[in-house]
């Protein structure tokens, strides 16, 4: 159905602007109801609306009497009333045709009104027939009929040969975020609810209001994997839920709703595995599904896909455990893959028969290596834990042996769910405390930045560890990274490092001795220790294990501290065997940071695209696997500002600190919100930048960061500050961090400072200094093109403000060289401004001239003012602004308050 077009989120669709006829259609719980409203209303008239139900469509005229019912004032509406009384009656000869002319003449007599038939499903027989002709004499009369579905190719609609079908679409992940504001949902819940719903309001609410607050199944290992907000990945659903996805699946017949769960059942399924089990009939039903909105074959190689995976959830739901098993032998006989083959084979196996259980086990066990080495981790997850759960509880090492795999699997690939059952498996089987502690660690592992109430679990997991020296070092390391991340107390996050090495090293355990020397290394440097180097030299002494994460070794730390000190192609030559190595083992979390590190480099270096590639695909990743967006974005915003668009950057940068938020992740808050400052500073929204930049210095200052390398929002606070004249508050700023930079030996750090502090000056009106000091800075930044260019243009700006003005080109044209040979499209477009400004106009001037009411208002507006603002500080109307600035634009030959701010002196200078 991918012809049809969808109605947007707001606003009358350009093909339907002057149809008069317009069919809405989609799957219970849509809004189809909304829409219809919502497009009533864009066509200006009042509304009539019928509203049949499902015991008026079996009653011959149910609908018409409705609609004269509505219109009774009108003669013909009475006279419509009073023949629908004996319309029934056969005997009557003629009551059709006398039916069609008072319904014509009701539907031209009526004031002009649009005809709304929401829930046209149950619309009567009759009435539909008697409508259809009537409607055909009144082609001036709007109507708007939402129904359940539409099948392109059927006989023409009731409300018009020429009715335009238009799909209501499903909502967007921001706009369920939106629906579900009331709720306070983080973003990963609003990511789980969205694939569970497919979008749909209803089934969002519902699965949302099912939440019971005081569970949270996230940090309980013994917790029902489907409780929760949304529901978590289970199979059991809320009963508003249920009722709404039966509903949904009652608008197909009994055939579809046989393939589908056939569907259901199967992890990867395709039109290819239906046709073997259904017949030639496969293709129709599978359509049929298609047009009510239940499943998506368009898939590579005719995969299916439920809009909903609710719909799949319910489905399998139904089925008593003795059909189900039936169901997954049938797909095993008819799968054409041996993995899936197994897994269905272990589904179908009755668990009590302990020598069938044990075949089926020890079938899947093997299925999840082949699955490992095949990349499939989502699967080794499920069939390492469908191994453990068929294990006879007599075999209690080998099931406990296989729950921890089962654990580990889970904590890969992220399946929280999966973890939480693998490890009530392991807690649940009197394990011995190295497996408690291996199934907690794994718990946690799987949880990523989501754990909450995370105490209680550390708690339980260095109990179980007692007097295990390696065991304990394991639970320090993730204590110690939950104290950086969530606590931002890298203080205590190195204390519990350091103890962490120590019990390691004397366990002899190499690789927990690596990864807490590197955690160790990590927060070191964030506080400006002295040791922070020599931890991470240690770490990079070890004999490299595969048991470390890619991403939680020395090797990428040390790629990290590269690019803190400006070698980008030193980092980036470290991280690329990394990226080869966390894609081989497909471990989502790993890549990404890989990724993000190697777009970071690439951008560091001015290779623009190749860091706009990397952050995208890190992006997509991240939103693929579910995995906390903040990092992502942080990285997608910083390049996009750069390579792209200052627009989509905010967005990223917006979105990565709601969700840093969300989740208390106050590493990657910080970040955001610098990105999210940087990006309105380059915007020229110089008062809006200020507020996240100071928040940044808030939550570093609270989180005792004293290394300004590795978030540098030093100088672009100290830039924000004397944009808005608080210039005594700046220069502090910046001797304070250069003073530090200088006894930790970060001269990385330094060029950006003297930048800003040579915009200082010139607002001091040293231009002179200002000049010297950005000529200094920009001959130490040969190998970072784009802050190079930044700096030049800096440069150029001053020199005009010094009336020096050949020198200002010459800086100008540097830079937008340099922008336009890296790929710096923002960038190029402020260079180009600049030169812009410094061309001879024909009468000779060197720039448009504006009046003096002009020049104040540009100023204002380019110093990040409202209209509401410059109108108050200029005491006129908001109206005379727009129009002094829609004057000034045109002189200056800009669109934009971004291309204003680098056309025009901000008003603070």
């Amino acid at each position: 159905m991918s012809e049809l077009p969808e109605v947007p989120g707001a606003g009358l669709p350009d093909e339907v602007r002057g149809v008069r006829r317009v069919v809405l259609f989609g799957p219970p719980g849509i809004g189809k109801t909304t829409a219809a409203g919502v497009l009533g209303r864009q066509l200006g008239l009042p509304v009539l609306r019928l509203a049949p139900g499902p015991q008026d469509a079996a009653v011959p005229y149910a609908g018409l009497l409705e609609l004269a019912l509505a219109l009774t004032p009108l003669a013909p509406a009475r006279e419509l009333a009073a023949a629908l009384d004996g319309a029934a009656d056969a005997d009557r000869a003629g009551a059709p045709l006398r039916l069609r002319r008072l319904t014509a003449e009701l539907l031209q007599e009526a004031p002009p009104v649009t005809l709304v038939v929401d829930n046209a499903q149950w619309l009567d027989g009759a009435s539909a027939a008697v409508l259809r002709w009537a409607l055909r004499l009144a082609p001036g009369l709007p109507v708007i009929a939402a129904e359940r579905t539409w099948r392109p190719g059927a006989a023409d609609h009731w409300s018009g040969e020429d009715a335009h079908p238009l799909r209501v679409p499903a909502l967007t992940p921001r706009q369920v975020a939106a629906l579900l504001a009331a709720h306070r949902p983080t973003p990963r819940e609003v990511a789980r609810i969205h694939a569970r719903s497919g979008g749909n309001p209803a089934l969002a609410l519902a699965l949302a209001e099912a939440a019971d607050p005081r569970t949270d199944p996230r940090t309980d290992p013994a917790a029902d994997p489907s409780a929760g907000l949304g529901g978590g990945d289970g199979p059991a659903l809320p009963p508003a839920a249920r009722r709404l996805v039966g509903e949904w699946l009652g608008t197909v017949s009994e055939g579809a709703r046989e393939l589908l769960t056939l569907a259901a059942l199967d992890d990867r399924p395709d039109r290819r595995l239906l046709a073997r089990l259904v017949g030639p009939a496969a293709g129709s039903l599978l359509a049929e599904a298609e047009a009510a909105g239940l499943a998506d074959a368009d898939g590579p190689d005719g995969q299916v896909r439920f809009t909903a995976s609710a719909i799949g959830a319910e489905l399998a739901a139904r089925l008593p455990d003795a059909a189900r098993r039936l169901l997954h032998a049938r797909l095993a006989g008819a799968s054409h893959d041996g993995l899936r083959r197994a897994r269905h084979t272990a589904l179908a196996c009755a668990a009590d028969d302990p020598r069938t259980a044990r075949l089926a086990a020890r079938a899947a066990e093997d299925a999840a290596g082949s699955a490992r080495l095949r990349g499939e981790h989502a699967l080794a997850a499920e069939l390492s834990l469908l191994a453990a759960e068929r294990t006879p509880p007599e075999d209690a090492a080998l099931l406990t042996e296989r729950a921890l795999t089962a654990a580990r699997d889970a904590a890969h690939c992220g399946d929280l769910p999966r973890g939480r059952a693998a490890a009530r498996l392991v807690l649940h089987h009197h394990a011995g405390p190295a497996q408690r502690v291996d199934a907690l660690v794994a718990l946690i592992d799987a949880s990523g930045q989501h754990l909450h109430g995370a105490d209680h679990l550390f708690a339980e997991a260095l109990h179980a560890a007692a007097g295990h020296p390696g065991p304990t070092a394991q639970v320090l390391i993730r204590q110690a990274i939950w104290a950086n991340v969530n606590d931002g107390d890298p203080r205590r996050a190195d204390a519990l490092a350091e103890r962490a090495a120590a019990l390691a090293e004397g366990a002899g355990d190499t690789a927990t001795t690596a990864l807490a020397l590197t955690m160790q290394a990590r927060v070191r440097r964030l506080l400006g220790h002295p040791g922070a180097e020599e931890a991470l030299a240690r770490a990079l002494s070890l004999p490299r294990t595969a048991a470390l994460p890619v991403n939680g070794t020395p090797q990428h730390l040390a790629a990290r501290h590269a690019l803190f000190d400006d070698r980008p192609d030193r980092a980036r030559a470290a991280l690329l065997p990394l990226l080869v190595e966390a894609e081989r083992t497909a471990d989502a979390e790993a890549t990404v940071d890989i990724l993000r590190s190697l777009a970071e480099a690439e951008l560091r270096a001015g290779r623009c695209a190749a860091a706009h590639d990397y952050a995208r695909r890190a992006r997509a990743l991240t939103d693929r696997t579910a995995l906390s967006p903040g990092p992502a974005c942080y990285t997608s915003a910083l390049v996009e500002g750069t390579a792209r668009s200052t627009d989509a950057a905010l967005a990223h940068a917006r979105r990565g600190v709601d969700a840093s938020r969300h989740e208390d992740n106050k590493v990657f808050l910080s970040r955001n919100l610098f990105a999210l400052g940087h990006l309105l500073l380059v915007a020229g929204r110089l008062k809006e930048a200020l507020e996240p930049l100071e928040e940044v210095r808030a939550l570093e200052e609270e989180q005792q960061v004293r290394d300004p390398s590795v978030l540098r929002w030093h100088p672009d606070l100290a830039e924000a500050l004397v944009a808005v004249g608080r210039h005594d508050e700046a220069d502090d700023l910046l001797t304070d961090a250069h003073r530090v930079a200088t006894d930790l030996g970060r001269a990385s750090v330094l060029p950006a400072l003297e930048r800003t502090r040579a915009l200082l000056d010139a607002a001091r009106g040293d231009h002179d200094t200002a000049a010297r000091r950005l000529t200094d800075a920009a001959a130490r930044l040969h190998h970072l093109p784009v802050e190079r260019g930044r700096t030049l243009l800096a440069l150029s700006h001053t020199e005009r403000r010094g009336r020096r003005r050949a020198s200002a080109r010459a800086a100008a044209r540097s830079a937008a060289d340099l922008f336009a040979a890296h790929g710096a499209r923002p960038w190029c477009e402020a260079a180009a401004l600049a030169l812009h400004r410094l061309e001879p106009a024909p009468n000779g001037d060197v720039r448009p001239r504006l009046t003096s009411a002009e020049e104040r208002c540009a100023r204002l507006a380019a110093g990040g003012a409202s209209n509401r603002d410059i109108a108050a500080a200029l005491t006129v109307s908001v109206k005379t602004v727009e129009a002094t600035l829609t004057r000034v634009y045109r002189k200056l030959g800009v669109h934009s308050r971004v291309q204003l701010a680098h056309a025009v002196v901000p008003a603070s200078d």
